[in-house]
C-alpha cells in the first residue's frame, strides 16, 4: 500500500496542484444548456475505470487518503523547489531501483545536464535522446528529469541527455529554448539530426513542441522524432479537458469564468510572451506544423492536457506529419511518471519502439 500511496501522491505533485478536492454531489437528471452554449453539468460520481489496470484502480482508491495540494505554489521559489524535490526523492529512488541506470552530471555548451545511460545493457551508439523535464517552467529540474528519463534509458538502451534549462521566475521565454538549442547544436557535432530524438512531459512536453518549431526557424535541422507527453503544441488550460479534469481529477482547478487560466505556476516565465505565437503554440500555425518530425503524443482520459493533445495530433495529421496518439484509459496528467503502473510500463515499451522506428 505504501508504494501505491507514493505514486498517487506523485501524480498530484507533478500536476502542480493548486485546487481543492470537490465535495461529492448527488447525481441529478442531466445537463441543461444556456443560450451562449454553456453546458450546466450536474454532479455525478465517477468510479475508477473498469478498463484500467488493477494497480491503477488501487491507486485511485488511495486518493481519498492523500493530502490536498502540494508545496508548488506561493512562497519563495527556492524553498518551493526544495520542498518538491524532497517529496519526490522516494519516487526517484524507487524508479532507479526498478530501472538500473548510470547518471553523470555534465555541462554541455555551458548548460547543466545529466547524462542517463542503462546500467544492465549496451548503450545504443547510433541514437541519442534529449529530455526536457516537467515542472511548470519553474521547478522539478532534478526529480522530474530522472523520473522521466530513467525508465526510457533502461528499457530502450538509450543515452538520454536531460537538460536543466532556465526557468521562471529568474528567466523568461525564450530562455529555455535557447538552452535546448545550445545542447542540440553540440550534439549535432556527433550525431546526425535524424538520430536525435526529443521528449518531455507536462511543461517539458510543451517545450518539446516549441523546440520543434524553434529549430527550423533558427536554421537548424529538425529533430529525427519527438515525444510530446502530458501536453500539446498549444497552451495549457485550453479546450474541454481543462474543465472536465478540474472536476474529476482535481490536480488542476478548472479555468476561471470565461476561460481565463488559473494561477501562473510558471512564475512569469511567459509574462511578456504572446501565447498565440508560432513558437509557443505551433499547433495554431499549419505552416509551422508541416515542418514537424514524426511525433508521439501521450495523454490520459482524466488529464487536463487531453484536449491540447488530441487537437495537436489531428492538426499534425492534417499537415501531413506522421503522428501517433496514445490516450491512457482512466489516467491523469503525466501518468507515465508512475512507473509502477502497467499503463506506464506499456508506454515505456511504445516510446522505445517509436524512437527506434523513427530515428533511422
Amino acid at each position: 500500500m505504501k508504494s501505491i500511496y507514493s505514486a498517487s501522491s506523485l501524480a498530484a505533485v507533478l500536476a502542480l496542484s493548486c485546487g481543492s478536492v470537490l465535495a461529492q454531489q448527488a447525481p441529478s437528471a442531466g445537463p441543461t444548456f444556456a443560450d451562449d452554449g454553456t453546458v450546466h453539468a450536474p454532479g455525478f460520481d465517477l468510479p475508477p475505470s473498469a478498463l484500467s489496470s488493477p494497480e491503477a484502480r488501487a491507486a485511485q482508491k488511495m486518493r481519498a487518503h492523500m493530502p490536498v495540494g502540494a508545496p508548488t505554489s506561493g512562497g519563495d521559489i527556492v524553498a518551493v523547489r526544495a520542498g518538491l524535490e524532497k517529496m519526490l526523492a522516494p519516487q526517484v529512488a524507487a524508479v532507479r531501483a526498478q530501472y538500473p541506470v548510470d547518471v553523470m552530471e555534465q555541462s554541455i555548451a555551458g548548460v547543466p545536464t545529466r547524462v542517463v545511460t542503462p546500467k544492465d545493457k549496451p548503450v545504443d551508439a547510433k541514437r541519442v535522446l534529449i529530455n526536457l523535464h516537467g515542472g511548470g517552467f519553474s521547478m522539478c529540474a532534478d526529480g522530474c528529469a530522472l523520473i522521466e528519463s530513467v525508465p526510457i534509458a533502461s528499457v530502450g538502451g538509450f543515452k538520454i541527455i536531460t537538460v536543466n534549462y532556465r526557468q521562471g521566475p529568474e528567466a523568461q521565454h525564450p530562455a529555455a529554448l535557447q538552452d535546448v538549442e545550445k545542447v542540440y547544436r553540440e550534439l549535432l557535432k556527433t550525431y546526425p539530426a535524424k538520430h536525435i530524438g526529443l521528449f518531455g512531459c507536462s511543461a517539458g512536453g510543451a517545450l518539446t513542441a516549441q523546440s520543434a518549431a524553434w529549430m527550423p526557424a533558427h536554421r537548424l535541422p529538425q529533430f529525427g522524432a519527438i515525444g510530446i507527453f502530458g501536453a500539446g503544441a498549444l497552451r495549457f488550460g485550453a479546450g474541454d479537458s481543462a474543465y472536465v479534469a478540474g472536476y474529476i481529477d482535481g490536480s488542476f482547478p478548472p479555468p476561471k469564468p470565461g476561460g481565463a487560466p488559473g494561477e501562473d505556476i510558471s512564475r512569469g516565465y511567459f509574462a511578456k510572451a504572446d501565447m498565440q505565437d508560432a513558437i509557443i503554440s505551433p499547433a495554431l500555425h499549419p505552416e509551422v506544423l508541416k515542418q514537424f518530425p514524426p511525433s508521439l503524443i501521450i495523454t490520459g482520459t482524466r488529464a487536463m492536457d487531453m484536449s491540447p493533445a488530441i487537437v495537436t495530433n489531428t492538426l499534425l495529421l492534417k499537415a501531413g506529419v506522421h503522428s501517433t496518439l496514445i490516450v491512457g484509459e482512466g489516467m491523469g496528467h503525466c501518468f507515465i511518471m508512475q512507473s509502477q503502473l502497467p499503463e506506464a510500463q506499456d508506454a515505456y515499451q511504445l516510446i522505445t519502439r517509436f524512437f527506434k522506428d523513427n530515428l533511422k
